[in-house]
């Protein structure tokens, strides 16, 4: 991939798979690159967000700072705790207050939010050319051809030839398929019944906090969450046996099939529950960490795609950004140097593959049975080491890493072991 003398040289043809907020936050990115010939492919018929809430952490904030979006999204439309807390951990039996995190040295303007999905993704939305989108188009076959460009064909018989193809398509990726093809996604074990209640209703009763709360059982939580617009979030997450109907998607559901699975839990959350009147269901599905995010010198996967962990931390919309910055910089670098687009892959995956390693391995240290906890537990025990194990500041460094100072360390290193100068490649002081 080398500089052009003039206007006549081809662009560098990339095609990202997918419309959330990893592929959005691309489109965003590639279209302040000149060089770029950019095409955005989203299977569904139109972009709508399903689910209920989205967290938007420190790190969510600083990408949309970076991204150019930050003022898309009005706060009048978003959630923030009064008292600066990030979120509450509660036993869900008694009600009892057992940490609010805080959030100590982090700007006013990236404190912990939480909204509507559509409000991230009208926010991203409206700094995308739409020309650049094709909705109804569901991605079926990936070829790699014998110049190393890559085929793509469609659903509906369209096709499509690229340089680098970016998938941004989410858990059950296609691109990731094709990469690696002996990966699997799996059912966790876990399903999350997520709705939307009227705010007055559960803010009219008593004594309820208006915070950002998960009530804890030893196997199962509540997480409550006022989402402003009059809209109160209410997710209820158990473990549920796998079935042949256990699929990786959003389903109907009915608020029998949880009710009964917070008997245990305190009569506030009772009430709470009864509340619910329309609720989806999400089986959570998850695999294991890919050996790279990168692959056949033309193919680079973000946000869930490159790490298929189904919201273990909340802040996937986040990471996603995160992948698409550090993406997106790695192949402006290599552009500006005249190298190959396979440098510019090398670069994103040395970045992007140890961090998502470090958050593997809290999961990992998550799973580790809890000494404890031998013999039979009480239920205020068990929730007692849950949330000392699970729910403490130390990997709190993930809402707080800074991607843009760790991709500028990596690219002057990059440079410095190749031998380059400043001066002699004409870098940018604002790279």
């Amino acid at each position: 991939m080398s500089k052009p003398d003039t206007g006549s040289t081809p662009k560098l043809r990339v095609a990202v798979i997918g419309a959330g907020p990893a592929g959005l936050g691309a489109a965003i990115e590639f279209q302040k690159l000149p060089f770029i010939a950019l095409r955005v492919y989203e299977q569904a018929q139109e972009l709508r967000e399903v689910g209920a809430g989205i967290s938007i952490q420190r790190n969510t904030w600083r990408m949309l700072d970076a991204l150019g979006v930050y003022d898309n999204i009005d706060p009048n439309t978003i959630f923030s705790a009064e008292d600066g807390h990030s979120v509450q951990h509660r036993n869900g039996r008694t009600g009892e207050l057992l940490v609010s995190n805080g959030q100590e040295g982090t700007p006013s303007r990236h404190k912990h939010a939480r909204a509507l999905r559509t409000i991230l993704q009208q926010a991203l939305l409206k700094a995308v050319d739409k020309s650049k989108l094709r909705l109804a188009s569901r991605l079926v076959e990936i070829n790699e051809l014998p110049d190393k460009s890559l085929s793509l064909r469609f659903e509906d018989g369209h096709t499509d030839e690229v340089d680098l193809l970016v998938g941004a398509d989410g858990v059950r990726s296609v691109v990731r398929q094709f990469t690696f093809p002996d990966h699997r996604i799996n059912y966790t074990g876990t399903t999350a019944f997520r709705a939307l209640v009227n705010a007055d209703e559960i803010l009219g009763i008593p004594d309820f906090p208006n915070a950002v709360t998960f009530w804890h059982g030893p196997t199962r939580w509540v997480y409550t969450c006022n989402l402003n617009n009059g809209i109160y979030e209410v997710t209820a997450r158990t473990d549920i046996p796998e079935t042949n109907e256990t699929v990786s998607w959003g389903q109907d559901a009915t608020p029998d099939e949880f009710l009964g699975l917070y008997k245990e839990f305190a009569p506030i959350i009772q009430v709470v529950l009864s509340k619910v009147k329309e609720v989806k269901k999400f089986p959570l599905f998850a695999g294991p960490r890919l050996p790279k995010v990168t692959s056949h010198d033309s193919i680079a996967l973000v946000g869930d795609a490159s790490h298929p962990l189904s919201g273990a931390f909340g802040a996937g919309a986040g990471f996603a950004l995160e992948d698409v910055y550090v993406l997106t910089q790695a192949v402006k670098w290599a552009y500006e140097r005249g190298l190959p687009i396979s440098d510019a892959l090398d670069l994103y995956d040395k970045i992007r593959s140890p961090h998502y390693k470090d958050m593997y391995d809290i999961l990992d240290s998550f799973r580790k049975p809890d000494a404890s906890m031998k013999g039979p537990s009480l239920f205020d025990d068990i929730v007692e080491a849950n949330i000392h194990n699970k729910w403490t500041n130390d990997y709190h460094w993930l809402y707080h890493y800074d991607v843009q100072a760790v991709w500028k360390k990596a690219y002057l290193e990059e440079d410095a072991r190749r031998g380059l100068k400043k001066e002699e490649i004409g870098v940018s002081s604002r790279l």
